[in-house]
């Protein structure tokens, strides 16, 4: 399987210990070649700061393509395009560009800023006027929970891809078939866009039900069955984890997926058994950025994976 791609997703913690980690965690999974590593943006902008900070880190002090995340949410477009043109200074080499979730939450309704850009397909117009950045969008398989209906969802992301986007990134799901029914559907629409699955690795299911009640994504029963008790016993959660994993990216690789984007939750563990599932091997540590030394301790962000259409 040496022809699969995988990209990691990362958000900026919150305390210098978390940061820590994260560096821990970063320069572990750098072994693997992602094609990027992406820094996600807080609801209306609110980790703007450090999400630079830590775009700056990866393309400053790593090896790793960095792609920053950015919103429609809770900025006029002077403030948007100032973020674009510091991505640009940074070193990032592509951006994320999402519709974002208003500060109330992700079941709020939208309300675009006055002086803003109202949609995604605006904003990635508008990013690619200022740099011809490669720029990803959201995709969902299950439906974007506040589309009217698949028809209407696929024209969203169709709108996206004429603006300029060239990949679609799934929020996450657990049922294979709702992805390969999507993308026939995609494909039936004709729309020309690199569709990647994003693969949540259950780190905590006691955390996954919190994201998937948030972002409208569904666990199958299954799941619910396999986890039944665990939280109590870690090492057992994590062999159980490590299965789920292992079956759902084998059988999407065997149904033709060759590229993966993972929602590391800045943790490297489940994200590298991924990796060795896949076939990737590491690479030596001699062809690696220089390492800096890194505290350890417990991270203390809880972060959504996946991204707001």
């Amino acid at each position: 399987m040496s022809d699969l791609t995988v990209s990691f997703e990362i958000f900026p913690p919150r305390s210098p210990t978390a940061w820590d980690n994260l560096h821990k965690a970063v320069r572990r999974l750098e072994a693997y070649r992602p094609a990027f590593v992406s820094v996600t943006y807080g609801a209306g902008g609110t980790t703007r700061a450090p999400t630079l900070e830590a775009v700056s880190w990866l393309a400053g002090e790593t090896r790793l393509p960095a792609a920053g995340h950015l919103t429609c949410v809770g900025a006029a477009r002077e403030e948007t395009d100032a973020v674009v043109r510091a991505y640009r200074q940074a070193g990032a080499q592509q951006v994320v560009a999402l519709r974002g979730d208003p500060p109330e939450g992700a079941g709020a309704p939208y309300r675009p800023h006055p002086e803003g850009y109202q949609s995604t397909a605006e904003l990635v117009a508008a990013i690619r006027a200022i740099h011809p950045f490669e720029v990803s969008v959201s995709a969902y398989p299950e439906k974007h929970p506040q589309s009217r209906d698949m028809d209407a969802d696929l024209d969203v992301l169709a709108e996206k891809v004429e603006a300029g986007a060239c990949r679609a990134i799934t929020q996450f799901f657990f049922d294979n078939e709702d992805f390969f029914r999507y993308r026939d559907l995609v494909a039936a629409r004709g729309i020309d866009v690199n569709l990647v699955p994003g693969i949540l690795p259950i780190g905590s299911f006691q955390q996954l039900t919190r994201f998937a009640e948030k972002c409208g994504a569904r666990i199958p029963e299954s799941l619910h069955r396999c986890f039944a008790g665990l939280e109590d016993e870690p090492e057992t959660h994590r062999l159980v984890a490590a299965a789920v994993a292992a079956e759902q990216i084998d059988d999407l690789a065997s149904n033709g997926v060759r590229e993966f984007h993972f929602y590391t939750l800045n943790r490297a563990e489940l994200t590298i058994a991924c990796c060795r599932i896949l076939g990737l091997t590491p690479k030596p540590k001699a062809d690696r950025a220089p390492e800096k030394s890194d505290a350890s301790g417990a991270d203390d962000c809880e972060e959504r994976a996946g991204a707001a259409a």
